[in-house]
């Protein structure tokens, strides 16, 4: 192999190297995301849960005025 074709190998390897150090970045941050919104959607239907069973029997099947 030619200086040239190594020097090109070893800068195209350098690139995907990268590429794959900021997708893998990525991932992880989506992922720390991802947690953090199943906890706030388990937090709220906890408190949707709460607000069920703190309302009068009977009423939480009846229909708002406006229908």
């Amino acid at each position: 192999m030619t200086d040239k074709r190594l020097n090109d190998l070893e800068l195209k390897f350098m690139d995907q190297e990268q590429t794959v150090n900021d997708l893998s970045e990525m991932v992880s941050r989506q992922w720390d995301e991802i947690e953090k919104l199943k906890r706030r959607l388990i937090k709220a239907s906890d408190r949707i849960v709460t607000l069920e069973d703190a309302l009068p029997s009977g009423e939480s099947d009846q229909k708002p005025p406006h229908y």
